[in-house]
């Protein structure tokens, strides 16, 4: 009898260590949870990542943002997971951000494609943004930004 954990489960602790990278600004522990190439996209832009380092340089802008606002917990809810293959899953993530005194600051949807690499780690291959930059215009615009 094996002790790993339930694919599904594997996806809530997945995205459970993304946001604990996420509180501390931890850049390459991000990187480290995507696939190389990746994409992200979002309705303004697409962008293809062939080295990691270009994508901790980018997720360093993001954690220059999320400072910058007092950004300090994150909380992923995985709202559903979508097997494609026994390898590939597609996952919706409602992503809530708070500040240092735990009260709402946004919220965000995104889907992510996640790939089995190699050592059988889940891996994002695709990021998209569903709604990122609208919620945090809107919540500029509410006189916070």
């Amino acid at each position: 009898m094996t002790n790993a954990p339930h694919p599904l489960q594997q996806i809530n602790n997945f995205f459970d260590s993304y946001a604990v990278a996420l509180e501390h600004y931890d850049t390459k522990g991000m990187a480290f949870l995507y696939n190389i190439p990746c994409t992200l996209i979002s309705d303004d832009t697409t962008t293809l990542f062939n080295d990691s380092t270009k994508l901790e340089g980018f997720f360093n802008m993001g954690a220059a943002f999320y400072k910058q606002f007092g950004i300090a917990k994150v909380r992923p809810e995985v709202w559903n997971r979508r097997e494609w293959t026994g390898r590939i899953i597609n996952v919706k993530v409602n992503w809530e951000y708070f500040d240092v005194l735990n009260q709402p600051i946004y919220k965000c949807d995104y889907q992510y494609v996640l790939k089995l690499d190699k050592n059988n780690h889940w891996k994002i291959i695709l990021s998209v943004s569903v709604n990122e930059k609208e919620r945090m215009e809107e919540w500029k615009v509410k006189g916070n930004g």
